[in-house]
């Protein structure tokens, strides 16, 4: 019998209170790291809605000062210094013809970039290059480092 007696005073191991203890410090942690991406993808999600607004003071204020809308504007190399004019016959229609991911720097949907930063309502390359190698310099970018526009 003594024997029995000092084998069970050798076993060691843990409690309930302290695995207890562990599993809360974990949960907490979990909850913590949880929440920490929580925040993050809310301020990007507002960060976007944030660009967005930006795009669209500049668009209206564009329209207020030249009568006429970025990328479209018929004469916009005599409006605006340096400007490049977009080619086609639909200048001046009131539309922003092309597509959003255009290779052709003479398509509204490219000039229309330029048109806004040289006028000074955005900032960036006011090189209106829209070539596949230029083209990532060039155009708008959200502020996850994406394309604005890109779907």
């Amino acid at each position: 019998m003594k024997n029995m007696k000092s084998i069970k005073s050798q076993q060691s191991g843990f409690t309930l209170v302290e695995i207890a203890i562990v599993l809360v410090i974990i949960g907490l942690l979990l909850g913590g790291i949880l929440k920490g991406q929580e925040l993050i993808n809310s301020a990007k999600a507002k960060s976007y809605a944030s660009d967005f607004r930006t795009i669209q003071a500049a668009l209206y204020g564009f329209q207020d000062r030249f009568k006429g809308i970025p990328g479209d504007l018929a004469g916009a190399d005599t409006k605006i210094t340096n400007a490049n004019l977009a080619g086609g016959s639909n200048v001046g229609n009131g539309q922003i013809n092309g597509v959003w991911d255009t290779v052709t720097s003479v398509d509204e949907s490219c000039v229309v970039w330029q048109h806004l930063r040289l006028a000074g309502f955005m900032a960036g390359n006011t090189t209106a290059d829209c070539t596949a190698v230029g083209g990532p310099a060039y155009y708008q970018s959200n502020a996850d480092g994406g394309r604005v526009g890109k779907c």
